[in-house]
């Protein structure tokens, strides 16, 4: 992990006449944790949280300035009225205690105005659009998610009304109206939200503009509204006051969508009409075919050359956001790329994150890994949930009590589920013993940075944290009920996760079929690893390179397995859910020719949707075949014969890989119980749940001791 100061990062700033303790701010992402557009206390710990952790200006989620009209969700801040004011100015409040700053973002929803959908009205829309997006990718949506996406919209028909000079002469009065209360109930700068899509945003873009009259068409006409909502608000709020104005850098997906160098013209009008700062970020024409693109990426800095090209057209501070990492953010700061960044899913996972590269705690910082659970709940109008931080929503569970009383816990199982709850009882000040019947921490964790890479990054936090604390570890060691009677604990947590089978079907103990268990013992030459699959060369290739120190590291495997695998050329991979998917994709990037059997309907679960749909796009792009419906009938030596409706099909399999067949595996806690010790089960050994499971589970067992 890196030692770097952060000094450009953690410098103090200044936009408008607001003074910033450092660069960094929480992006506006939607908590839904108002009432009817009140703020909440939900709502209120959660800004405060993160503001308490050091982060500069926290921005909240986008609020509707003429809530409930072009509203998206009835869960956010409504702006609309001053009977508004006394929940925001406490949110205020609460933020300047702790010495933050509160930034509160204006929306007028347009297209993608949920409540007034729901309510029978019209949306508010430069112009009426022909066609629809490709739906496609909810094939892989089972029947209560569908449901639950159209939560917002109570299952309504959207219609639309092409906003006319009064309209847009409204839509200015109340951004300026919504302005004037946020300043009055104390919020320190507001943000003109001009980007995703919504209405401001969809007049910028000549995708969703076709207007012919002096709101569309060239650049000018078309950021018209945006500037003219930029006037008015500043004429409100006075010439100090910061007004930031969030813009999309790119859209992805339409042929006609904004660039980056369209939108740094944009800017420059912006600027003109009297904003202090400008904020980018992206979008994707169709949330579900490029949502991992846009609002949301999955690379590290996806928007860092877009940042870079409207930086140089104006001279206000820029704000970078994009999947922003603190070693990336200081580096577009100091080499003047930008001027802040915004933090977003990398503070829902750690509030504390600012003043723990403060303290030079780098490696303590507990990471996002990019998994989208916490935006999928965004789709259903719910509260997001974090995978790696169970406090997000919930801010009364980071509070860790210390222990009542002196207490010896034995951990049986090092994957996520063992080192969290390791971590959390550490932390509680109990004496922690972990078991691993491995040569490395991390379980099945470990293995999935091979797919997975940012897998990495909570691998590494955890066995910091867990170094950190002085947690006892003992690997290669194979827990029984001896040892564990003489380690006297006073309580045993048993997170040995799931039993990874194989179907009941003939064949399946054949060599060349392999469990996921078995195939991660051969890839990572783990010791006692059945290697009949792969041959002689493979014997001696996995023998070297555990010799050698090779296997240690997932990079290197990842690399390695470029040049060769313990695979066949043509690979049948059973299961399609997280797990199946993940890795069909990772063997089609290296050169095999890879069929993905899904007994259900739905290929991806439960990866969270946009990850989801994401993943079964980019598995089809490699070239992976996916067969939905498909039971396993037979494996023979060079094939899978499987049933799809009432016929019976065949594909052939040099190798076969079972992703199914996953169950919880409680034994050892049945056992350790059965002789009377205190013993909790975390993780897959009680439910299957992956990462987010594990790390729940963990949490609220070891913050109960």
């Amino acid at each position: 992990m890196s030692t770097r100061t952060f000094d450009a990062l953690l410098a103090p700033g200044r936009i408008a006449g607001l003074e910033l303790s450092n660069r960094v701010f929480l992006p506006a992402m939607d908590m839904n944790l108002c009432v009817e557009g009140e703020i909440s206390d939900g709502e209120i710990a959660h800004y405060t949280a993160r503001a308490a952790g050091g982060t500069a200006m926290v921005i909240t989620g986008t609020g509707a300035v003429a809530w409930p009209i072009g509203a998206t969700s009835r869960h956010q801040p409504a702006f609309s009225d001053d009977r508004f004011i006394p929940g925001i100015r406490r949110l205020a409040d609460s933020i300047h205690a702790v010495g933050g700053r509160l930034c509160m973002q204006m929306c007028h929803h347009g297209k993608t105005a949920s409540v007034d959908t729901a309510d029978g009205r019209p949306q508010l829309v430069p112009s009426l659009l022909e066609g629809q997006p490709d739906l496609s990718a909810l094939r892989d949506n089972p029947m209560d998610e569908l449901m639950r996406l159209a939560t917002a919209t109570q299952g309504k028909k959207a219609t639309y009304k092409v906003a006319d000079e009064d309209d847009l002469a409204w839509v200015v009065d109340q951004f300026a109206a919504a302005a004037r209360r946020l300043k009055a109930a104390g919020v320190d700068a507001v943000e003109i939200h001009a980007a995703h899509g919504y209405l401001l945003s969809s007049f910028l873009s000549r995708t969703y503009n076709k207007r012919d009259d002096r709101w569309g068409g060239s650049i000018e006409n078309r950021a018209r509204l945006t500037c003219e909502v930029v006037k008015a608000v500043k004429a409100v709020v006075g010439p100090d006051y910061p007004v930031i104005v969030r813009v999309n850098g790119h859209e992805y997906g339409p042929e006609d969508g904004l660039t980056a160098s369209e939108t740094a013209e944009a800017a420059v009008l912006i600027q003109a009409a009297g904003a202090d700062a400008i904020h980018v970020s992206a979008n994707a024409h169709n949330p579900f075919a490029d949502f991992t693109d846009g609002p949301l990426p999955n690379t590290i800095a996806a928007y860092r050359e877009h940042t870079k090209t409207i930086k140089r057209a104006v001279t206000i501070p820029v704000v970078a956001v994009g999947r922003m990492l603190p070693e990336v953010a200081d580096e577009m700061i100091a080499a003047g790329e930008c001027d802040f960044v915004s933090m977003g899913r990398q503070l829902l996972a750690d509030p504390d994150l600012v003043n723990k590269i403060r303290s030079g705690e780098r490696a303590s910082v507990r990471p996002c890994i990019n998994c989208y659970v916490c935006v999928e709940q965004n789709f259903f109008d719910g509260n997001p949930k974090c995978a790696v931080n169970p406090a997000l929503c919930n801010e009364k569970v980071a509070v860790l009590s210390p222990v009542d009383r002196a207490q010896h816990v034995v951990i049986v199982g090092a994957g996520p589920a063992g080192l969290e709850a390791a971590r959390v009882a550490a932390v509680r000040g109990a004496k922690v013993t972990i078991i691993e019947k491995s040569g490395r921490l991390g379980g099945t964790m470990w293995f999935s940075q091979l797919t997975t890479p940012a897998n990495a990054m909570l691998v590494d936090w955890l066995t910091h944290e867990v170094q950190r604390l002085g947690v006892d570890v003992l690997l290669d060691t194979v827990a029984d009920t001896s040892i564990i009677e003489s380690l006297r604990p006073d309580a045993v947590i048993v997170a040995t996760g799931a039993r990874r089978g194989r179907p009941a079907i003939p064949g399946a103990d054949l060599p060349h079929v392999l469990t996921g268990d078995a195939l991660r013992a051969v890839i990572t030459g783990e010791a006692g690893a059945d290697l009949s699959s792969v041959g002689p060369v493979g014997r001696l290739a996995v023998g070297v390179g555990r010799a050698v120190g090779l296997l240690n590291r997932a990079d290197r495997i990842r690399s390695l397995s470029k040049m060769w695998m313990p695979v066949g050329r043509r690979v049948v991979v059973i299961g399609g859910g997280l797990v199946g998917l993940e890795l069909a994709e990772y063997l089609a990037e290296r050169g095999r020719l890879v069929t993905v059997l899904e007994e259900g309907k739905h290929m991806g679960l439960p990866m969270a949707m946009p990850r989801r749909w994401t993943a079964v796009r980019k598995a089809s792009d490699h070239g992976v075949t996916l067969v939905r419906e498909a039971t396993p009938v037979s494996i023979s030596k060079v094939a899978v014969r499987y049933k799809s409706g009432d016929r019976e099909f065949e594909v052939r399999g040099d190798s076969v890989i079972i992703a199914s067949e996953v169950a919880p595996d409680r034994s050892f806690a049945d056992e350790l119980s059965a002789r009377g010790w205190n013993v909790k089960v975390v993780g897959d050994a009680g439910h299957v749940g992956y990462i987010e499971g594990a790390m729940h589970s963990a949490h609220e067992v070891a913050r109960e001791l």
